[in-house]
Order: structure tokens, then C-alpha cells, then sequence
């Protein structure tokens, strides 16, 4: 395959359909702590930047390329992109590169960092012809900054509050400007997060694009539980929209983004075709789902009083039946009872689900998966062998507490009045 800049498919949305990717996951230290993250470093049940089945050396890394490599042959890009910050991991991040550099002269190479240790190492990645740097900004204020980082690590020492974002701003602009004058592609990743800095978006873009960013990607926040943000909304698909709007008066966006994990393989908003989780996917038959409306994934598992089940027939989605959960949602067992209803079902689809009812039905064999979105398209993928659309996953294990009426909230035993 001819080394084309055009065949990145995070920096170009047409690439996306035809080139893959594949992130070595070699660098598990950060050095900075966001108040939105939490690494995994032995997940497959997670889809999301800082998430990793397993950490590798840079010679496991190269022995997973050649792999990998040998099975795609679409494969354009390889990336690292964490768990942590590649240059917390300066070393094993340099080593990897060197090697796949030297390995595979025709993939486009691409890292992504938040930019506080950047800065040291652009002149050894233009050097290895790394083509594409992501920074990700998420404030250009102090005092925005100190809410969305609880740290910053730099020279041996610890900042926090508006000290610690005014330094890593200042490194982020630094490093920016180097990239540019080594004429490197530069994508800056800016997570948005209600009530903390998603007013504060548009001036960012106004900020970046004047250091000469080439494109901006906005991510909606993941709330991840245990993580100070884990209370907040993901923001909704109109508001994000939205916010593009804004922002792309001021430099281009990027609208395609799958949020992937640290060590995604193949096309983007597809998971991993290698990994341990999708060697053990088995044929869908039947699938329960909380629909209000048989439309839209719009129902809490704790707010639902029916399951709508789904089978495939002559190409087709079918609806077969609704099965009652009302008699199971009075009960101190529910979730379990729930479970029994659904045996015979492959898979739950419900919008929001907390970690308990998670935990149970998993125990009793029932995949489940927090969505939204359209009912048919979800459907039709999970019937046909695909995976969900990466834009239709929302967090399993989650709940905000947003029941109402007599519901029971999932994560806890207590009712809301």
C-alpha cells in the first residue's frame, strides 16, 4: 500500500470506509490526571479512549503489527494513542515508532498525546515520518482547566489547580506551533463536558485554528463511573451538532469520530475483529429491547415495563412479541426475575442500565448494551454479524439517577419517590 496522507481515516472522513487503523498500546503511565478518566489496562467490555485488553513492550507491539498486517489488507495507519500519554512513556513510545518505522516504511504513523511532554520529541518524529499528531485541548482558560484536570506532572513535580492548566497550556501551545513548523498534520481532540466547558468550545477552536491546527474533533464526554464527572449527561446528538456548527467557523471538524480504545484494530466504529470479546461472539437470534414505541432504545431497564422481542426473518427485522416486566419490577429480585423473562433472548438493548442489573443478567448469560438510537439500525446490524454503530454505544454500568415516579433507580436499592 503507497504511503498517502489522504488515507488517514481519523483525519479524513471519506478514508474511513476503505483504511484501517491499529493502536499499539504501549504507553500506561499519564501525566496528566482528567477528571473524566479512568485507564483500564484488562478490558474488553469497555469501548473508549484509555481502555486496553493488555499493555505491550515495543516488541510485542511490532509482534502484534505482524499479525495484524497479515490479515487486513486495508491496514493504512498505525497509532499510539495510550492507555496513558505516549510521552509519560517517552521510551517505549520512541522504541515502538523507531521499529515500525523501520518495519513497515509504507503506514502512515500517527501518535496522540495531550501535549504536556510533546514538545521534546518533535524533531524525532518528523525524523521518523510521523505524518499526523493529535493534541487534545480541552480548555484554553486557567481557570477552565483547573476543573477538568485534577493534576499536572511535569519536570518531577505536581501542579494543580489554574498553576497546573496554565503549564500545560502553555506546553500545548509550544508543541502546536513545532508541529506546524515541521509541517505535521495536526487534529486537536477537545472532550466536551456539560456545565464545565462546553461554552468555552468555540474559543478554544478560535485558539487552535490560530496556531494552525488542521482539523477539530469534539468528543461528547463518557461519563465514566467512579471519575469526579461520572454525574454528568453525555452531551446529546443536537447539542453536539450543534457545537460543530460554531466551531467549524473556525477550523475544520472532524464528525466521524468512534472514540476508540487504545488498542483498536481495522475501520473506524468497528471494535476489534482479533480481539478476545469478538472471538467469543456468538450468531444473534433474539434480542429483548426497552422501546417505549418499538422506534427508538429510549427506556431505563428500571422504567420499563415491557421488552419488546425482536427476531430476523426473510432479511427483515421482526417484531415477535412484547413480554411484560411489570410483576418483575415490584419484586426484591428483579433483575433476576428480568432475566428469566428474557432467557431465551442473546441480548438486551436498553438506554440507560446501572451496574447491578449489569452484573446480574451477565450472570445469567444476557449480553447487555446501553444504546440509543433507532431500534431497525441497531437491530439490523446485530442481525447481519455487525458490530453497534460506535455512535449508537452509550455507558453500560451507568446510571445517573434520572428515573422518576415510583421507579427504582438501577445503581441503588432504594425507590424515588
Amino acid at each position: 500500500m503507497a504511503l498517502d496522507n489522504n488515507n488517514h481515516p481519523c483525519f479524513n472522513a471519506e478514508a474511513r470506509h476503505s483504511y484501517g487503523r491499529i493502536h499499539l498500546a504501549v504507553a500506561p503511565r499519564c501525566n496528566v490526571q482528567c477528571n473524566f478518566c479512568d485507564r483500564k489496562f484488562d478490558c474488553a467490555n469497555e469501548s473508549r479512549p484509555g481502555v486496553t485488553t493488555s499493555v505491550l513492550t515495543p516488541e510485542q507491539a511490532l509482534a502484534h503489527l505482524d499479525d495484524i498486517n497479515k490479515k487486513l489488507d486495508n491496514l493504512a495507519v498505525v497509532g499510539i494513542a495510550g492507555p496513558g500519554d505516549p510521552f509519560a512513556n517517552p521510551n517505549e513510545t520512541m522504541e515502538t515508532l523507531e521499529r515500525v518505522h523501520a518495519g513497515y516504511p509504507d503506514k502512515l504513523l500517527c501518535v496522540s498525546t495531550n501535549g504536556l511532554s510533546l514538545a521534546d520529541y518533535i524533531p524525532r518524529l518528523a525524523r521518523l515520518n510521523v505524518s499526523h499528531v493529535t493534541v487534545t485541548v480541552n480548555a484554553v482558560r486557567p481557570e477552565t482547566g483547573a476543573d477538568i484536570y485534577e493534576w499536572v506532572h511535569y519536570g518531577g513535580k505536581t501542579y494543580f489547580g489554574t498553576e497546573g492548566a496554565q503549564l500545560l497550556l502553555e506546553r500545548q501551545t509550544e508543541a502546536i506551533k513545532l508541529l506546524k513548523q515541521y509541517e505535521l498534520t495536526v487534529k486537536i481532540n477537545t472532550v466536551v463536558i456539560p456545565r464545565v466547558n462546553e461554552y468555552h468550545i468555540p474559543e478554544v477552536a478560535r485558539y487552535v485554528s490560530a496556531l494552525g491546527a488542521d482539523i477539530q474533533n469534539c468528543i461528547p464526554l463518557i461519563p465514566v463511573a467512579g471519575t469526579p464527572f461520572a454525574g454528568l449527561q453525555e452531551p446529546s446528538a443536537a447539542n453536539m451538532q450543534s457545537l460543530r456548527a460554531e466551531t467549524s467557523l473556525y477550523v475544520k471538524q472532524m464528525e466521524h469520530c468512534g472514540r476508540c480504545r487504545a488498542d483498536a484494530v481495522g475501520l473506524i466504529g468497528r471494535s476489534n475483529p482479533f480481539s478476545r470479546k469478538e472471538a467469543e461472539k456468538k450468531p444473534v437470534r433474539l434480542v429483548a429491547v426497552a422501546t417505549s414505541d418499538g422506534v427508538s432504545v429510549d427506556r431505563h431497564l428500571g422504567m420499563a415495563y415491557n421488552l419488546w422481542i425482536y427476531s430476523w426473518e426473510d432479511g427483515k427485522v421482526k417484531s415477535v412479541e412484547r413480554r411484560s416486566i411489570i410483576a418483575c419490577q415490584r419484586s426484591s429480585d428483579r433483575w433476576n426475575e428480568i432475566a428469566a423473562v428474557i432467557s431465551d433472548c442473546d441480548l438486551l438493548l436498553v438506554n440507560k442500565v446501572g451496574q447491578p442489573p449489569l452484573q446480574a443478567l451477565k450472570n445469567k448469560g444476557i449480553r447487555t448494551e446501553a444504546v440509543s438510537g433507532s431500534v431497525s439500525e441497531i437491530l439490523t446490524a446485530l442481525f447481519t454479524g455487525e458490530d453497534i454503530p460506535a455512535q449508537n454505544l452509550r455507558l453500560a454500568g451507568h446510571c445517573d439517577g434520572s428515573v422518576n415516579q415510583s421507579a427504582t433507580c438501577h445503581s441503588c436499592a432504594s425507590e424515588v419517590e
